[in-house]
């Protein structure tokens, strides 16, 4: 082949060759990931227990007369206030009572005053005035409690609360001193927290205690242990958390009530959400997040509180970790950091 025909093929095919560039290598898309900031806080240790709240006034009110029960003004459940009367017993024959015992009472009193004046003038010994203001004396009082006795053919609820139990129906005939209602106030309560013997050396008197109760759960309260208690009755050497507050509102006695004693608090804390934290060969670590980067931290876990957990060592208050996504980094990993839709206040560490 001759010379110029050679050239003539080489050139186009070098010409088409210098026109290619080399192909770049291309890694894994940036991993997509929401961050958070470790915090630090106050983490407060405690134990938890489902316990019910009595009341610390809870009277049985007894019937102060004999008599039938004529009529019934309140049922089980039904607040009342103090001085409210409960029910009434058939009075009339304390009324009839009252009545000749008030006219003698006021004829007594008009001879004791007749006799005064007799005396004054000399005209009685004084012995015998002596006599009639001693008769004066045991009429009046003989009228008083004929009066009271009418009064009290009335019940009445002694103290401000709620009728939680009734033991007379109308129609029934009591004897003095017969229970007729039980009033429990709920003004103060005693809250009764049962715990294991296990914690029994974590449980002191003194202690804080977070209460809250499902009938009113936006009424949360925040107590005191104000004694620890062996329960009665019991084989084992389980006890109760005493703590006695003021109502806070709306609690009822007899309603459930959950606690959690303060047992230990751990100053400074640094916090991170549970998520964060992913198993790695090299043991727990979090994904510290820079420039776009996760970078791989292992780090020494602590207590849980509320969706997030503590952490001991390896990582600082103020760095910014990997939440959702953790679970699929490595170390160096690119990242792309997405805002949470519930959360704008999340940034991204770039």
């Amino acid at each position: 082949m001759r010379p110029t025909l050679l050239i003539a093929l080489l050139v186009p095919l070098a010409l088409a060759g210098c026109g290619k560039k080399p192909e770049e290598k291309k890694g894994p898309p940036p991993s997509l990931i929401t961050v958070a900031q470790a915090q630090a806080r106050d983490l407060e240790i405690t134990e938890e227990a489902v316990g019910e709240a009595d009341s610390t006034t809870a009277p049985k009110v007894a019937s102060e007369v004999a008599g039938r029960v004529i009529r019934i003004h309140v049922e089980v459940g039904d607040a009342v206030k103090q001085g409210q009367v409960l029910a009434e017993l058939d009075a009339s024959d304390y009324s009839a009572d009252a009545k000749r015992l008030q006219a003698q009472a006021i004829t007594q009193q008009k001879l004791t005053e007749r006799y005064r004046d007799l005396a004054k003038q000399g005209f009685i010994a004084s012995s015998k005035l002596e006599e009639v203001e001693a008769q004066n004396v045991a009429a009046q009082e003989l009228y008083s409690r004929a009066a009271k006795n009418l009064t009290r053919a009335r019940i009445v609820a002694p103290i401000t609360g709620r009728i939680d139990g009734r033991f007379i129906a109308q129609g029934d005939w009591i004897d003095l001193g017969k229970p007729t209602f039980q009033v429990t106030s709920s003004e103060h309560l005693r809250i009764r927290l049962p715990f294991p013997e296990t914690v029994a050396p974590r449980i002191k008197p003194g202690q804080a205690v977070h209460l809250i109760s499902p009938s009113s759960p936006d009424q949360p309260f925040t107590g005191k242990v104000a004694e620890v208690r062996p329960m009665i009755g019991s084989g084992s050497r389980s006890f109760d958390a005493i703590v006695e507050v003021a109502n806070p509102g709306d609690w009822k006695a007899g309603a459930s009530v959950t606690g959690r004693v303060v047992v230990e608090t751990h100053a400074g804390a640094v916090m991170v959400p549970e998520q964060s934290v992913v198993l790695r060969p090299a043991g727990k670590v979090v994904y510290v997040i820079g420039n776009n980067k996760a970078a791989q931290r292992v780090v020494k876990t602590g207590i849980k509180d509320q969706g997030q957990i503590e952490i001991l060592e390896g990582l600082n208050a103020g760095e910014t970790v990997a939440v959702d996504g953790a679970g699929f980094l490595s170390d160096q990993a690119a990242v792309s950091v997405q805002q949470p839709a519930n959360d704008t206040k999340a940034g991204a560490a770039k």
